[in-house]
């Protein structure tokens, strides 16, 4: 009897859980990107409908709200085939952060600051005219209202950053301004040679647009998180990341030199 209750009040904090998290898409199971064009669609996001500046070639949208997130000041946590990042929402507790999806195995996790609550879904994709990425980096950052830039440069001196998103062996498919990222660049094949990736400060970013005021952020020392995924969605799938902490606007650090 003691078993079945305790049985009970699980699976009661399990829905309960599901209930304070809602994930409006992308949707679980068999997906294909030909049929479902997320490239137009914005719910809401953190401060507002997000501004992207990437090459947004192959972008979903996570979306959903979470019920309780006026009850906490701390962010929830949205992991994405393994790489988490802060979640913010807007007043009403709504979110929408763009990604970069590759074919194959994709999986949505969003957790509560204590971990208890959680949301996770699974899609697979089976869109292959979608390039497996030899190399996928993602940037994402702690502060809500820093704008954080990614800026690659190839081997042959090509610079890919948000003016200019697009190399010939690669770019950002992903440049978000407001929230926490994430800010993705990919490319199914990159020359050979040395590969240099650096985070810039360029800025803040909030409900009234652009400003370089120097509080007018969040965290006195923003730290951002780049990982590096070789061969995204295979067997031979390999993470890196680093931390990378900025302090002012015109930071710009080198996060990582490649060897390709």
């Amino acid at each position: 009897m003691i078993r079945y209750f305790l049985l009970l009040c699980l699976c009661g904090w399990h829905l309960l859980a599901h209930a304070e998290i809602v994930l409006d898409g992308p949707q679980g199971g068999w997906r294909s990107g030909k049929l479902a064009d997320d490239a137009g669609r914005y719910s809401a996001a953190y401060p507002k409908p997000p501004v992207d500046r990437g090459a947004q070639r192959f972008r979903t949208m996570i979306e959903g709200k979470i019920k309780a997130a006026g009850k906490s000041r701390q962010p929830h946590t949205l992991i994405v085939n393994g790489s988490a990042m802060p979640l913010y929402t807007d007043e009403q507790g709504r979110f929408s952060r763009p990604w970069a999806f590759g074919p194959g195995s994709n999986s949505v996790e969003i957790r509560s600051p204590d971990g208890r609550e959680r949301r996770r879904l699974q899609f697979y994709e089976t869109d292959y005219s979608k390039p497996h990425a030899k190399l996928r980096v993602i940037l994402s950052w702690d502060d809500p209202s820093a704008e954080v830039d990614m800026h690659v440069i190839s081997p042959a001196g090509e610079h890919a950053f948000w003016a200019q998103p697009l190399m010939k062996t690669g770019g950002l498919d992903v440049d978000s301004v407001d929230g926490a990222g994430p800010e993705i660049f990919s490319t199914v094949a990159p020359m050979p040679g040395t590969w240099l990736f650096y985070i810039n400060y360029w800025g803040n970013f909030n409900a009234g647009g652009y400003n370089f005021e120097p509080d007018a952020h969040e965290q006195q020392l923003i730290t951002c998180v780049v990982t590096f995924v070789s061969y995204e969605n295979t067997p031979n799938e390999k993470r890196e990341t680093f931390v990378v902490p900025l302090r002012k606007i015109g930071d710009l650090v080198l996060a990582r030199t490649m060897r390709m």
